[in-house]
């Protein structure tokens, strides 16, 4: 039961970091799965894990981190798609 609350938790906040860098509409679920439980794994690396928690992730610094890493790979996919 804690594998599916990590994956509900980690799409709520890759949905949240899509929504708020206004790249989550070009994002199914499996993308914002994998930015939440990534976006949680850096931003708790980065800034530890201060507020409240959910599925064993705290909230504000994975938020954070899903937001990092969606404007990283917006930024790198926005450059080869030009190109």
């Amino acid at each position: 039961m804690g594998l599916i609350w990590s994956l509900i938790v980690g799409a709520i906040i890759g949905a949240i970091a899509g929504a708020i860098t206004n790249r989550g509409v070009a994002m199914g679920w499996i993308a914002n799965i994998v930015a939440g439980l990534i976006g949680a794994w850096i931003g708790q690396g980065l800034l530890g894990t201060w507020g409240p928690s959910l599925a064993g992730m705290a909230l504000i610094p994975s938020i954070i981190g899903a937001i990092i890493l969606v404007l990283i790979v917006s930024l790198v996919v926005g450059r080869t798609s030009k190109k």
